[in-house]
């Protein structure tokens, strides 16, 4: 196809900084730009006709771990580590709320609850409650978790939970839009359905190569998370995880934010329904892809939890399914950094894209000062 010279002039000339990835991280990043180089020609590129990977497709939590995670993630990540990753996802979340507005992404502080599946674990999780309240009291100022009944009902889990007093929740979809018009609004120009192929570099630029054109660019941001593995050499790998909601439920008692098996099964309430993800931890190897779709395994376990664990004593069906692309690595820090005199990346956000997100992207940004 042949742009006319009005298009080449206007999106593909003179561009001084392109994002790859118009995700939590990508929209940011543009807005750290756009505040440093107000005069900067920003141009986003995307892949899909809405942000491929995660931030439109995650669960909507707001959140940073649940007690379970944290005592987990001491077990590979020293103390300070694991305070500063609590630490960067709160401050994130404080981002996003201070950027977007609670009202605007439909925040709300409902708490998070953990349920145990049996006595066993939920003493060893409360065992090290002090130790994780008085690693995190600096941060928070108070104690994080504490117990309560099981007021919900739920099924075959243990008669107490372990709650989370600062999560929350948000509209995953409110916030995307929030970020894209906010960026929209600043002349940051956003590209859909054009993939990136490859890009090299040119003297003092880079130029970039889509499955559409071609062209320079000063500066070239990396903010694919689960699909970076296309352009950088770094550890991150992509992790699918599955998601199902429910049609609305009359009556729905069931308020917050709740975690199973350590994080790796989660469930809320939105707008009357249950929306459920999670189990890739059933098959760790078949989920390690950036191919979107469904499994029968993880989704008939899904089912199977809502039905006898979530839901025992009520009737529901599916309304519908999907997946989103996360990128992991062994350690759970992102990967903020600089590849190349014009290349910078930031990635690898461990399924905590809603909180960490905002302060990647930011970070990302101020690489270039």
């Amino acid at each position: 196809m042949n742009y006319s010279y009005w298009e080449l002039k206007e999106w593909f000339s003179n561009v001084d900084f392109t994002i790859v990835g118009s995700g939590i991280v990508g929209l940011n990043c543009a807005l750290t730009l756009k505040k440093q180089h107000p005069k900067a020609k920003i141009v986003i590129l995307e892949k899909g006709m809405l942000p491929q990977g995660a931030s439109t497709k995650n669960a909507g939590f707001a959140c940073f771990g649940s007690l379970s995670e944290l005592i987990d993630d001491l077990s590979t990540h020293s103390t300070e580590e694991v305070y500063n990753l609590v630490d960067n996802r709160w401050r994130g979340l404080q981002l996003l709320r201070e950027n977007l507005g609670d009202q605007n992404i439909d925040y709300q502080q409902n708490k998070g609850f953990e349920l145990c599946d049996s006595e066993e674990f939920f003493e060893e999780c409360i065992s090290q409650k002090k130790v994780i309240n008085d690693l995190l009291n600096p941060i928070f100022k108070s104690d994080v978790f504490s117990v309560s009944d099981n007021t919900f009902h739920f099924k075959k889990v243990h008669s107490k939970y372990i709650v989370n007093n600062f999560e929350g929740q948000i509209d995953t979809g409110k916030m995307a839009f929030q970020l894209l018009q906010k960026v929209q609004k600043l002349g940051v120009k956003i590209l859909n359905n054009i993939s990136v192929e490859s890009f090299v570099t040119q003297d003092s630029s880079m130029e970039v190569k889509t499955d559409k054109i071609n062209f320079k660019t000063q500066k070239l941001f990396i903010a694919t998370n689960g699909f970076a593995k296309q352009f950088v050499a770094e550890e991150v790998q992509p992790a699918r995880a599955q998601v199902l909601i429910t049609t609305p439920i009359k009556n729905l008692k069931i308020k917050g934010t709740f975690h199973l098996d350590k994080g790796y099964y989660y469930f809320r309430n939105i707008d009357n329904r249950i929306l459920f993800g999670g189990g890739r931890n059933l098959d760790f190897k078949t989920e390690e892809t950036a191919v979107f779709g469904q499994t029968p395994r993880i989704q008939n376990e899904l089912e199977k939890i809502l039905k006898e664990i979530i839901l025992p004593n009520t009737s529901f069906e599916i309304e519908h399914r999907w997946s989103g692309i996360m990128g992991v690595g062994p350690q759970k820090k992102a990967i903020v950094k600089q590849l190349s005199d014009n290349v910078f990346c930031g990635v690898r956000l461990g399924g905590m894209g809603v909180a960490i997100g905002s302060l990647v992207g930011k970070e990302l940004g101020e690489l270039l000062t």
